[in-house]
């Protein structure tokens, strides 16, 4: 497919990552030996237990955070400081209190386009973005003047007017309702699919993750966190929650993801020699019916044991 052809090169690659920090203890290490190559339009979620060391890594690629050892490179240039092509999305809105929800995505917009881009080609675009996410009927509003859930929004959609490359998300949905949540997130794979930026999005949910992901990220716990396995999800473009939701691959996905959670975030019950061997990729799902003799077959997860 042409996704899938766009996804053909290294986009952006963390190399040997270590992230460690001062304390009155000594140096605390919270990540430890981390490579991960993204593909230009991949959308991949990281998923962990909390501590895990998701948000340094994504403070990384954000350029928030430069890496004790290894770094972060993306399209051939060393990442060590923010930039508009890569935008983020935190847990908390992080708007300007002062202006209003109109002038909080300007800001961005005019930071960005102020020169390739018309006034009333700036204002098309901003309420373009502020209808994406629900929010085009509270223009003059303030932060302090709109639940939480709107404000964080209007975050978002300050971050997708950026039109960045990277698009990093963290936790973005958690402090939005069940409704507001699945329109967001039908929302963000159009608008992924439309403009094919890469998304690396940290995520609790594992069903958020299957539904929105090419790729998921499973870390171990820290400290010393690192990718413990990784999941490529198969399943055809455009994807329906509905639809989906009684398939057998995205049931296998998420018992996969569910399984390193709960049971082998840290591999017990395996001696240390055992841990050291990598596991190779075991073939995908496959389709109902594409099996030789015309059967269903069930088969594991394509997960890749990094650890």
């Amino acid at each position: 497919t042409q996704r899938r052809e766009n996804m053909s090169k290294s986009h952006l690659e963390l190399t040997n990552v270590q992230m460690a920090f001062d304390t009155k203890d000594g140096p605390f290490v919270a990540l430890e030996n981390v490579d991960l190559k993204i593909r230009k339009g991949e959308f991949v979620s990281l998923i962990g237990h909390s501590g895990c060391g998701k948000s340094t890594v994504l403070n990384i690629v954000a350029g928030l955070l430069q890496a004790t050892r290894g770094g972060c490179v993306l399209d051939g240039h060393e990442v060590n400081t923010p930039g508009p092509e890569r935008a983020v999305v935190f847990q908390n809105h992080s708007l300007m209190p002062w202006l209003t929800v109109y002038e909080n995505v300007e800001l961005a917009v005019q930071q960005v386009f102020r020169k390739s881009m018309s006034k009333t080609e700036r204002k098309e675009w901003i309420l373009h973005n502020l209808k994406l996410v629900n929010m085009d009927h509270a223009l003059d509003k303030r932060p302090g003047e709109i639940s939480g859930g709107m404000a964080q929004r209007v975050g978002i959609a300050r971050a997708l007017a950026m039109k960045p490359s990277v698009l990093l998300m963290d936790e973005p949905f958690g402090a939005l309702d069940a409704l507001t949540r699945a329109h967001l997130q039908d929302s963000l794979m159009k608008i992924q699919q439309d403009l094919n930026s890469t998304v690396i999005m940290i995520t609790h949910d594992v069903d958020e993750a299957v539904l929105l992901s090419d790729r998921i990220v499973m870390m171990t716990n820290g400290p010393a966190a690192t990718i413990g396995e990784e999941l490529h999800i198969e399943l055809e473009r455009p994807r329906n929650r509905v639809t989906l939701a009684d398939h057998p691959d995205y049931v296998r996905y998420r018992q996969a993801v569910l399984s390193f959670l709960y049971e082998k975030q840290r591999f017990p019950g395996k001696g240390e020699d055992e841990q050291d061997k990598p596991t190779a990729e075991v073939e995908a799902p496959k389709q109902e019916g594409s099996s030789p003799d015309g059967e269903n077959e069930r088969s594991e997860s394509p997960v890749r044991r990094i650890a």
